[in-house]
């Protein structure tokens, strides 16, 4: 987007030598998208992790908005509690891993790019699920839903790999959410409409 815009503005240089305003108009939308573009797919990295025993730390910064028992036919195959993060065009997109433990399971499913805030989204969508599970056996469902807006889904872990609470493992290009998938025991910390910060807020608190 960021090049296409580089193009846009030499062109009108080029093309149209003789109005000034046109070529101000230009150059200023190409600033505000390439401003947009460095803000987008910025990365916290400096932004500390919250330590906690138990705790499952939001993957995403976003608001939350669902929290839902549900029955999650994927992976785990039984009920569980959903919780969702919506992630707006101006939120953080970079996704991290929400606890300690090793990957359990990672799986991409191609799928349509309906509003991410649409409940369906998180069956129809495009999507990557990840699960993680920790030294005591407990697994947690990471999904990652394209929205609308987003182009692609970015995930670079596998199967076997180590998880460390606040790492990246991927991103989400433009508009879209995360649904974690939640033992039914598992204390949830948060409600619907809070805004959640990637690597800090506490989720939920699975049970010992």
């Amino acid at each position: 987007m960021t090049a296409a815009m580089v193009v846009v503005a030499l062109a009108v240089t080029l093309l149209f030598p003789a109005m000034p305003v046109l070529r101000g108009v230009v150059y200023a939308c190409a600033a505000v998208i390439t401003i947009w573009a460095f803000t987008f797919f910025r990365v916290p990295n400096k932004r500390p992790v919250t330590h906690q025993d138990n705790a499952v730390l939001s993957a995403a910064d976003g608001e939350i908005v669902a929290i839902e028992e549900t029955y999650e036919d994927e992976y785990f195959h039984d009920k569980r509690i959903q919780v969702s993060v919506f992630m707006s065009i101006y939120n953080v997109h970079v996704n991290f891993f929400p606890m300690d433990g090793i990957v359990s399971y990672v799986c991409y499913h191609p799928g349509k790019k309906m509003f991410a805030v649409n409940p369906k989204s998180s069956d129809l969508n495009e999507r990557n699920s990840i699960a993680v599970r920790d030294d005591k056996g407990r697994e947690v469902l990471l999904t990652q839903v394209a929205g609308i807006m987003a182009r692609r889904i970015v995930c670079g872990v596998k199967v076997g790999d180590k998880a460390t609470a606040g790492e990246e493992l991927g991103m989400i290009k433009f508009g879209s959410r995360v649904d974690f998938f939640l033992p039914l025991d598992a204390e949830i910390k948060v409600k619907i409409g809070d805004s959640v910060r990637c690597k800090q807020t506490v989720v939920a608190v699975l049970k010992v």
